[in-house]
């Protein structure tokens, strides 16, 4: 089968390379870069926190296996060390206890330990005086993006799938027991497409007849918008996740730290993004050194403004459009944690016909032409997404 896939993020990656290890002829079309959207700017934190309903908390406990048998051939894009996280004050203290209690009820790993034995995974953290429980979660850890993109893509590039940059899709549609992928200058027509557009994606299924609504990835301090700080190499002990009341915190990569405020991300504006010498980096680098030792005289190389992918009603979006099986989609919030396994099961799905069990409650059928959908609250406490 001759297949093309719009975008080369991790889904579209992911999607590509389970489609050319399954024998499809793959093109890829993408407008400007790989990584250029949200898998460009994320946080890359592999868990399933707060994923609600169960089906979605089980998508992304399967989207974890996925990483780890995938890593079994070697992993330079992920790291499974763990997570820690603790709260501060009474309110805090009862979501998290909530949040464990219903993590533990699903046999998701996670234990109470104490601020040295914190101190022992982490050499250098500082941790607040009257915090006496903390949350480790063993199994979380993180991705290296762009390392996770070449992978993938790389494995779809060996067994002969082809990339068209830049390439600007237009539109897609069904022509003739076709899906046409219509260009600028001209259009190619395959036996199916797989849209992994990311927050472009309502535009292209719209175009198609068949409107996905997604949140608006462009409303400063919405769910969608968030600040993400990048800071120089720093003299720092950290190899894991720490999501903590006022930051959120992991490496990345030669000394260097991924830093994130929630509650800064009220301020988030793409269309206006904030100086990484600015007032929210001095608080980002003041809140690192109170948790970390070695970050003295930390500053940002970079302070970008993330912005997600995110469906409408908050979940994921895996399935055709239509009832020929011409046109599928991917959209979703949790995209560096589901990358590979959206990506496998939308091969199956595409190649085979055969329905993916873990995907039924998340086709596009329950969103295609809704409108009115109410705000998506944002994030704004540690532990969240």
């Amino acid at each position: 089968m001759k297949i093309a896939v719009i975008g080369l993020g991790v889904l579209g990656a992911g999607a590509a390379r389970a489609l050319a290890l399954a024998g499809a002829e793959v093109t890829v079309f993408e407008r400007t870069a790989p990584l250029a959207g949200t898998s460009g700017t994320s946080f890359a934190w592999t868990n399933s926190h707060s994923k609600n309903p169960r089906s979605y908390h089980d998508l992304n406990v399967a989207g974890m296996a996925e990483h780890a048998e995938l890593a079994k051939s070697g992993a330079d894009w992920l790291v499974r060390n763990g997570n820690l996280e603790w709260a501060q004050d009474p309110a805090g203290a009862e979501r998290l206890a909530a949040s464990v209690a219903e993590l533990t009820g699903r046999d998701y790993p996670v234990e109470w330990i104490t601020p040295d034995r914190a101190r022992e995974l982490v050499p250098d953290l500082r941790v607040p005086g009257e915090v006496r429980d903390i949350a480790f979660y063993p199994t979380e850890g993180h991705v290296f993006p762009a390392l996770l993109v070449a992978r993938l893509w790389g494995e779809a590039r060996e067994h002969g799938a082809e990339l068209r940059c830049p390439a600007e899709v237009l539109g897609v549609s069904e022509v003739d027991g076709r899906a046409r992928v219509e260009l600028a200058g001209g259009a190619a027509d395959f036996d199916a497409v797989v849209v992994a557009t990311g927050r472009w994606t309502e535009t292209l299924t719209a175009a198609a007849g068949y409107r996905v609504p997604m949140a608006d990835p462009d409303a400063a301090g919405s769910a969608t918008v968030g600040l993400l700080g990048y800071t120089r190499p720093l003299a720092t002990r950290l190899d894991r996740v720490l999501t903590t009341p006022d930051l959120n915190v992991r490496p990345d990569g030669a000394g260097r730290l991924i830093v994130q405020g929630l509650d800064l991300d009220a301020h988030a504006d793409p269309a206006n993004p904030p100086s990484p010498g600015g007032d929210h980096a001095r608080t980002l680098c003041s809140r690192l050194n109170d948790l970390l030792a070695g970050t003295e005289g930390a500053s940002l190389e970079s302070l970008r403004v993330g912005q997600r992918a995110i469906p409408a009603d908050g979940l994921t979006v895996a399935g055709f459009l239509g009832d020929s099986g011409r046109i599928y989609t991917l959209a979703t919030h949790s995209g560096i944690t589901l990358g590979p396994l959206l990506g496998r099961l939308a091969a199956q799905e595409v190649l085979t016909g055969t329905p993916a069990d873990a995907l039924a409650d998340f086709r596009p059928q329950r969103l295609i032409g809704q409108s009115g959908l109410p705000p998506l609250k944002p994030a704004r406490f540690a532990g969240q997404q």
